[in-house]
């Protein structure tokens, strides 16, 4: 219970994150302001699946199974904020830019959207470790902000930020799901990829 209502506020945190992004005309602004998200997330200890994701391999089979759970809040979090928002005066401006957002993940072949989900999730990975990793306090936020902002920029595909777009965009369907799920699949396998690579860097000094 203490992963998924953890996880459920995460997607929340990033769903706010995908607010700020529709509804900025800047693009450039969006993605900066779309950080905030992450950074909820890292100070207040939330559980974010596309970053527990990165330490799966540092971890026992226990932390491996509470993944799923992760996820499964992660997405109640982002549905409960889709939903809140559709009777509020944002929702004609969010439902317009999130249709737009949608149909061009939903254009893309599979392979694209799992590829540009390996490359969100080194991002992400960059973000996550470089907060918990940079001493100076200046520099973890700075990861933060830098990773985040990449990744929206670059257009990668994140899942937990694609259920809210789904969700605010009315965009959910048998196709979405399977995109959601190979989006997954490409988070996992960007998460983990980084930290495999440095152990195995590790091993030749």
């Amino acid at each position: 219970m203490k992963h998924f209502l953890n996880g459920c506020l995460a997607g929340i945190a990033i769903s706010i994150g995908g607010t700020v992004f529709l509804m900025s005309d800047s693009k450039l602004a969006g993605a900066l302001l779309f950080s905030v998200g992450l950074f909820a997330v890292c100070v207040f200890g939330f559980s974010l699946f596309t970053g527990k994701v990165c330490y799966a391999f540092d971890n026992d089979a226990k932390y491996a199974l509470s993944l799923p759970v992760i996820w499964l809040g992660n997405l109640v979090g982002a549905l409960v904020m889709g939903f809140i928002q559709m009777p509020t005066r944002l929702y004609p401006t969010l439902l317009e830019k999130a249709k737009t957002v949608c149909e061009g993940k939903l254009s893309q072949g599979l392979l694209s959207a799992f590829l540009l989900a390996v490359l969100c999730d080194v991002m992400i990975y960059i973000a996550v470790e470089g907060y918990k990793a940079i001493p100076h306090e200046a520099g973890k936020y700075l990861a933060i902000l830098f990773g985040v902002t990449v990744f929206v920029l670059c257009g990668f595909e994140h899942c937990v930020a694609n259920m809210y777009y789904f969700t605010v965009g009315k965009a959910w369907s048998a196709k979405a799901a399977l995109y959601i799920l190979v989006m997954t699949l490409g988070n996992a396998l960007g998460g983990v990829s980084i930290p495999l690579l440095r152990k195995a860097a590790a091993r030749f000094n």
